[in-house]
């Protein structure tokens, strides 16, 4: 389900105590994106658990409610924390305005009209964050509001204590109250406005999953009608007419027209790709040129775009173990703050000599400045940029550990088939015993009619446009192509010993012959990607030792050993002993293993990483924890990149996120910051979290 309303770590804390507390199994919650999964129990309503989180002060959100419909989390009309703050902000700026020193307005310095400015701007603040420091702290995590609440109310209420007592020039501390709550919605908002940045990427899938479709259907004379649904109500087997310029709504497989459809929202792959009748079509690419009738195959959850957004909030609720720490440190930070700003008011007033307004005024700044908002954001902030970085180029993390282990490989190992190779085939060798250009006319001529990979492959190598115009061609299963010309001569093009006269030791991939004559044969070679020698190049630029790992002969690995210049070749391996071969290589370091992912499975599942190269429809099946979509084995240097630079980003978030707090307390103590200031600074540091994370969109990481 979306929560929405969370603003911190403790937030998140919270609720995940009270599901753990119904007993709920698998519960997974992220402050950032609000998504909050568990394990469903059959005892517990869902409408239960809503009425539950609603009561600690956030708001489930439905599904489908209309766009429209407003959220208040408080019993004040406020939609977000920018209205709350140009609310306060009219309030606070007149009592602001003493603080400069050209400005002398007698007025305002009257303690009446000083609590007439402040009694709104605290309604609004204990509305907001009253309600939810009085609901954390009765689930026993007590979140940051706690702090601003207890700061905010013990400025307004001794300011309220000296005017009632007729002193109130001694405890005129109002605008600290208002400026306070003024401020942190400032600071509020701008750390929603940066965290909403670090989830762009993924907002950008989302949106293109809300699009409208022409949808065809027939009337009572079977002519064809067309007209306009949304495309969450398409349903499997519907057909829609997708014309150019226009979002392909959801997956389906083209029966009419050809077109050049441009995935790279999902592939990360901008070239357009050419698509002719059969061919499937992944819902959120764009047609670029060209008109099609296609057929719908996979609506709502069950589409490729569903399961990339799926599996990538699943990894963002994760916790990478760099994280435990930080939310260790969350659940007692606020009753630690609280106590060193009640030694702080003690101190000063006992021990320092200080007034007790001077002492308090030190105490309320302790409590402002204190940010356990930093230490939570500071993980998952980078995690949902990474994600989000990787998920536009193509390479989808399955879970958030995959992006912190990437930090301490050592060694890459790649399957070959269709890893290192392309499952294409070209032309190695081929000979002839008659004339050359007469061999491919005849070959191409066979072969183009061919539904065999290798044939296909030599019809497009040897492609000609004066083909032989054949009497009767067929395709004869486990033989080859037989073909008889206008002449009456029998062609074919076959796998296997056709003529008795091939000694034994002369095995070829096809043969060719005339009237039961061998007239030639060719050898096939499947062909290397052609950014398979500069993955290989970066990896051992970076001094990650590179093994091919293969169930093919060992000749044939070791020419490819020979092409991309591989550290280590391991051949003739069955998928047992490639399990066994992962799992000896881990033992001596992190390894991360390349495959298709159907082959390689138990080998991906025991690697440190797992990473699969398959087709993005089967994004949802693969055993990797990274799937690199589209076959992009040249993202490959990038993945390694980005999740070794995610971590680096968190380490940089914890170090601010501590050493501010470290730094700022005992300064606030001091007396060095006042609790304006101090409030401001608290705000402002969310958002240099929130900075140093987006820039790893654009940080350069191979």
């Amino acid at each position: 389900m979306k929560v929405e309303g969370m603003s911190c770590t403790n937030c998140a804390l919270t609720i995940d105590k009270f599901l753990k507390d119904k007993g709920l199994n698998k519960v997974k919650v992220n402050f950032i994106g609000g998504d909050v999964s568990f394990e469903k129990d059959e005892n517990l309503s869902i409408q239960e658990i809503e009425k539950g989180i609603a009561k600690l002060g956030y708001h489930v959100k439905k599904e489908h409610s209309a766009e429209h419909q407003h959220i208040y989390y408080g019993l004040l009309p406020f939609k977000n924390n920018l209205q709350r703050f140009w609310f306060c902000f009219v309030f606070t700026a007149p009592l602001m305005l003493h603080m400069l020193p050209f400005v002398h307005i007698h007025f305002l310095m009257n303690p009446y009209v000083q609590l007439a400015l402040t009694i709104p701007v605290y309604i609004v603040g204990m509305d907001f964050f009253g309600k939810s420091a009085f609901h954390s702290v009765l689930k026993g995590i007590p979140n940051m509001n706690v702090l601003i609440t207890i700061g905010s109310t013990a400025a307004f209420f001794y300011s309220l204590y000296g005017l009632i007592i007729g002193r109130a020039e001694e405890f005129l501390f109002f605008e600290t109250a208002a400026t306070t709550i003024t401020l942190v919605f400032l600071g509020n908002y701008m750390e929603d406005k940066s965290v909403e940045q670090t989830q762009s990427a993924l907002k950008k899938l989302a949106v293109t999953q809300k699009t409208m479709a022409n949808m065809i259907a027939f009337d009572d004379k079977h002519q064809e009608q067309i007209f306009q649904v949304e495309s969450k109500d398409l349903r499997v087997g519907d057909l829609v007419l997708i014309r150019n310029g226009e979002h392909v709504p959801m997956d389906c497989k083209v029966l009419w027209g050809e077109a050049e459809v441009n995935e790279a929202i999902i592939t990360g792959e901008s070239v357009p790709i050419k698509k002719v009748m059969k061919d499937k079509l992944i819902g959120g690419s764009i047609i670029e040129t060209g008109t099609i009738k296609a057929q719908i195959t996979a609506v709502g959850e069950d589409t490729v775009l569903a399961n990339i957004l799926k599996m990538i909030k699943e990894a963002e609720t994760e916790k990478p173990p760099v994280q435990q720490m930080a939310d260790k440190i969350s659940a007692i930070f606020v009753p630690v703050v609280v106590s060193i700003a009640v030694i702080t008011l003690l101190a000063n007033y006992f021990f320092a000599n200080h007034t007790f307004a001077e002492s308090l005024l030190r105490s309320i700044a302790v409590l402002v400045i204190s940010c356990p908002c930093a230490m939570g954001l500071a993980t998952p902030a980078a995690i949902a940029v990474g994600l989000g970085r990787g998920a536009k180029k193509g390479i989808l993390y399955k879970n958030a550990r995959s992006l912190e282990v990437f930090k301490s490989i050592k060694q890459v190992v790649f399957d070959k088939t269709g890893t290192l190779t392309t499952g294409k085939f070209n032309i190695a060798k081929y000979h002839t015993n008659i004339e050359e250009e007469s061999f491919k006319q005849i070959v191409y001529s066979l072969e183009k009619y061919s539904n065999h990979p290798i044939g296909k492959s030599i019809a497009q190598e040897w492609k000609i446009k004066n083909d032989i115009r054949w009497s009767n061609i067929e395709e004869i299963k486990g033989l080859g192509i037989k073909a008889t010309d206008l002449q009456g001569n029998e062609f074919i093009a076959g796998s296997y010993k056709t003529t008795d006269n091939i000694q034994e030791q002369e095995i070829h991939n096809v043969y060719v012959t005339k009237n039961g004559a061998l007239i030639g044969w060719i050898d096939v070679q499947d062909e290397l990607r052609t950014e398979a020698a500069s993955v290989i190049k970066q990896l051992e630029n970076k001094h990650i030792k590179t093994i091919l790992l293969s169930g093919d002969k060992l000749e044939k690995c070791l020419q490819v050993q020979n092409i991309l210049g591989l550290d280590e070749v391991i051949a003739e391996q069955t998928p047992e002993q490639k399990l066994n071969y992962i799992a000896k290589l881990n033992a001596n370091a992190p390894t991360a293993m390349v495959g298709d992912g159907i082959n390689d499975g138990p080998a991906l599942a025991k690697a440190t990483v797992g990473i699969s190269l398959s087709d993005a429809s089967h994004v949802a099946m693969q055993s990797a924890q990274v799937v690199l979509m589209n076959n992009g084995l040249k993202n490959l240097p990038e993945a390694l990149g980005l999740g070794k630079h995610t971590y680096i980003t968190i380490k940089e978030n914890l170090f601010w996120a501590f050493a501010y707090n470290i730094i700022a307390i005992p300064v606030a103590a001091l007396g060095f910051l006042s609790p304006t200031i101090g409030a401001l600074i608290m705000g402002l540091s969310d958002v240099v979290l929130a900075i140093n994370s987006i820039k790893l969109r654009w940080k350069k990481v191979v």
